[in-house]
């Protein structure tokens, strides 16, 4: 796999390879298995059921790295972040920000369009109890590698979570940069070296987060506020 994603010259073309991919069984069997029992308050919609894809501006100097698709969101609607609580928190966010052309996101074809942003995952395939393995984190590694090349005018990413944010670290490092330990917290920066994108860090906007407050609004928009600061060269590192 390895080889044919460095041949890969688009994010066109790497997506129409990963929406095939089936290296992880566990994940490919309870994607399939969900998209054809449903959710009953989804019972007339046509499942994606397959490996989700990054999604978003191809000239972006900001990625965004979350963890899975869900069951019932992107496993269902075939986009990142898209027919969810996690989405509809993130793309309000990011339309307060100005990196959304609309504050919310149901459906793939529904008119939205990120700006300077491209979205992508640390797993693309829903995993029970949105829990991957670590050996199913490697297995999707790769795309996130080609997306980084791809991503030309990339200078951040914000991993969404602590797992996004240890893939994130782990992806750098198996490129022979020494990261050192960096913890996890919500707001923090991590510089990467020169020429390197910067790492944010920002708790997960999942319901477990912003229902009980561990996640609010403010704290959510501080980091995309700090996001596009550092773009502009507000914020040095």
């Amino acid at each position: 796999m390895l080889e044919a994603l460095e041949r890969v010259e688009t994010l066109d073309e790497l997506n129409n390879i990963l929406v095939e991919c089936r290296r992880c069984p566990r994940l490919v069997e309870w994607r399939e298995g969900v998209a054809r029992v449903k959710r009953r308050a989804f019972r007339d919609w046509a499942y994606w059921g397959r490996p989700v894809p990054g999604f978003g501006d191809p000239q972006a100097r900001l990625l965004i790295v979350g963890l899975a698709p869900a069951a019932h969101g992107g496993n269902r609607t075939g986009r990142v972040f898209t027919g969810d609580s996690s989405g509809n928190f993130l793309y309000a966010a990011l339309y307060r920000a100005g990196f959304a052309n609309q504050p919310h996101s149901v459906a793939r074809g529904d008119g939205l369009v990120l700006r300077d942003v491209y979205i992508a995952a640390a797993c693309r395939c829903a995993p029970p109890d949105n829990k991957p393995t670590r050996e199913e984190i490697e297995n999707c590694r790769p795309y996130l590698l080609t997306e980084l090349r791809l991503l030309c005018g990339l200078q951040g990413i914000v991993a969404l979570g602590s797992i996004g944010f240890e893939d994130v670290l782990a992806l750098f490092r198996s490129l022979g940069v020494e990261t050192g330990r960096p913890r996890f917290a919500h707001n923090a920066l991590v510089a990467l070296g020169p020429g390197r994108p910067w790492l944010l860090a920002s708790y997960h906007p999942s319901q477990q987060n912003t229902q009980t407050g561990r996640l609010t609004e403010a704290m959510f928009d501080a980091v995309w506020q700090r996001a596009r600061a550092l773009l502009n060269g507000e914020e040095r590192l």
